[in-house]
């Protein structure tokens, strides 16, 4: 017995320094933030997760109600917006609609639509599409979905998306009011999918020009590019203007395949490297088919990554020629990591580099607003007017192998630049456009004659034969003095003429599309009409 009381007495102080031990541990894990005193404490802390703490702190002990989920996705989000503007989160709601516009398709009913005088306006249909086969025409308004009034009730685009939209073979039902027929008309539509398209437009400027419009990267993109490239080659093209102007960006793998078919093989295309990933080179092959053609890229501020990736390949190389303004500067590349509850992040991993070794990404140490309002940066500094205005750094200078300089740190310097017009007389159209009244009446007008404008069989028809005469203009004229604009007696006969031809450019979307707006929007557009100048100089050599 004696015995066993002197084993006791030697064990308690190592028991009791155990329960101090566990009770101080436990301490550290189970206090609330405030008393934890960390020069009190040996522990090593490398492992203590400070964020969930903190979380765990405000939702047992804020003032008012808050959401844990709320307060987790905030400070993910404050996380990456401190390591650089391109690593963001993205929720489970946002990322549904991310991944539809770089997959190439989404699954709804096959309709543009805007909301005009608080309805939902059919603009087109999608071409063999769900509302297509039905017999949804353009100017219906829909007025009601699934018994449900959407008319004059303030309907938001978003809401009226969430409404169309659904999973393919989901049925909605539809009541629409049409121009000229009593009551309203019935349709069931069966969802299905329907696929977004990379490209605006492709068509044959004459008989050896083509132009191609990409509007993003996608995962269909290079299929579209390449179809529409081959058919062009197939109707004797030799020269292509490619415009990559407003395109900011997407798949890096459908830059690379893009600017394959204009590199011969072996040719560097683009090269990333990061502090946690090697160097990764990508060469172009020999199974472009454009290899030999002349290539025009038209870019501006708004064009971005792999935009931008393509443009450098080309300017690079010596392949092309470069024409507009210098690029938006973006030269980071991201991976995405998918989480459990469907969100995902994008972190930045590495940096692009073109052909010549620059890396075209602009500075953000000011942080991402100051980064973002680079755009106004420009136009106050006046480089959007202004060749001599662009900022130029001679230690980032690179040379192509034909000896052309070419800048680092800032986007792609185009070799011909094109500033946006400044002319004084220019002021009531750019009021005009700021205002869209070339679009809103363009879509009054289409809406009123549309049963005679149908008599135009298709966009050549309407490009050749339809004249924008002083009826309409007077027309115009009329619409813009009901709104508070009067015409400016000062606009010079130059003016006048683009205005006409903006305005049958606007008339021509609003019937066939992007197909009906273009050809006729170049006659004024001086990137284009400067690619168009060059091509015709050497052809005439």
């Amino acid at each position: 017995m004696e015995k066993q009381k002197r084993k006791i007495t030697i064990y308690l102080p190592i028991i009791f320094a155990l329960i101090l031990i566990i009770g101080i541990y436990a301490g550290v894990k189970l206090a609330p933030i405030s008393v934890y005193n960390h020069n009190a404490l040996s522990f090593k802390l490398d492992g203590y997760n400070k964020i969930n703490d903190i979380i765990n702190y405000i939702s047992q002990d804020y003032v008012d109600s808050v959401s844990r989920k709320d307060l987790t996705e905030d400070a993910i989000t404050g996380i990456l917006e401190n390591l650089d503007p391109h690593s963001q989160y993205i929720s489970a709601n946002e990322l549904i609609r991310v991944n539809e516009d770089l997959m190439g398709n989404f699954e709804g009913i096959g309709v543009q639509f805007r909301i005009e005088k608080d309805t939902i306006m059919i603009l087109h249909t999608i071409n063999g599409g769900p509302s297509d086969q039905v017999g949804i025409l353009g100017g219906d308004r829909i007025v009601i979905i699934e018994d449900s009034l959407v008319a004059g009730i303030g309907l938001t685009d978003n809401q009226a998306i969430s409404m169309l939209k659904g999973p393919k073979g989901s049925k909605v039902n539809i009541d629409i009011f049409r121009r000229g027929f009593p009551g309203l008309l019935e349709f069931k539509i069966t969802r299905d999918v329907i696929p977004t398209y990379s490209i605006d437009i492709s068509y044959k400027v004459n008989d050896t020009v083509g132009y191609i419009k990409l509007n993003r990267f996608s995962a269909t993109t290079y299929q579209e590019f390449s179809e529409a490239l081959k058919e062009m080659t197939l109707n004797g093209i030799n020269t292509l203007i490619l415009d990559l102007r407003g395109n900011t960006g997407g798949y890096l793998q459908a830059s690379i395949d893009i600017a394959d078919e204009f590199l011969k093989d072996k040719k560097l295309i683009v090269y990333t490297e990061g502090k946690n990933r090697p160097k990764s080179t990508s060469f172009a092959t020999k199974k472009g088919i454009f290899h030999d053609g002349e290539v025009y890229v038209l870019i501006d501020e708004g064009s971005a990554s792999a935009s931008e990736i393509v443009a450098g390949a080309i300017q690079d190389n010596d392949r092309g020629t470069i024409i507009g303004r210098r690029s938006f500067g973006k030269g980071l590349v991201q991976e995405q990591l998918n989480l459990p509850d469907g969100s995902a992040i994008r972190l930045t991993v590495a940096r692009y580099h073109t052909p010549t070794g620059r890396c075209i990404q602009r500075p953000y140490d000011n942080g991402s607003e100051d980064y973002y309002n680079d755009f106004y940066k420009r136009f106050t500094n006046g480089e959007l007017t202004s060749v001599d205005s662009i900022p130029k750094n001679d230690t980032l200078k690179y040379f192509t192998p034909e000896g052309k300089v070419v800048y680092g740190g800032g986007g792609i310097m185009p070799d011909f630049y094109i500033p946006v017009p400044r002319d004084e007389n220019s002021g009531f159209l750019n009021q005009l456009l700021r205002r869209g009244m070339l679009y809103r009446f363009a879509f009054q007008f289409v809406d009123k004659n549309r049963k005679d404008l149908m008599a135009f069989v298709n966009t050549d028809d309407f490009i050749e034969n339809f004249k924008l005469n002083n009826l309409i203009y007077n027309e115009f004229q009329d619409y813009i003095s009901k709104n508070g604009i009067s015409l400016d007696k000062n606009s010079s006969p130059e003016e006048i003429n683009k205005l006409k031809i903006l305005l049958k450019a606007n008339i021509g979307r609003t019937l066939f599309n992007d197909e009906g707006f273009y050809p006729v929007y170049h006659q004024v557009d001086d990137a284009f009409q400067k690619a168009m100048e060059i091509i015709s100089e050497k052809q005439s050599i």
